[in-house]
């Protein structure tokens, strides 16, 4: 009994200092995009426009695709 609370106290304890770990890390290290990036963005959405892509609102989706199954035969 001792050792399976002993080994959850364990597994928990090492769940919280990685979920640490990964909340400092994603704080510190932050991601950037430098401007030769976000030009080639800009150009990849413009070619996107310019060949008649329009993204698609949710009504759009559930309009589009099948819902509510398949009839029976």
């Amino acid at each position: 009994m001792f050792g399976t609370i002993l080994s959850l106290a364990i597994f928990f304890g090492a769940a919280l200092i990685g979920w640490a770990v990964a909340e400092v890390k994603a704080k510190v290290c932050s991601y950037e995009k430098n401007e030769e990036e976000l030009a080639e963005d800009k150009r990849l959405a413009e070619l996107l426009h310019k060949n008649g892509y329009s993204e698609l609102g949710i009504k759009d989706v559930v309009r589009n695709i099948s819902t509510k199954g398949f009839k029976a035969v």
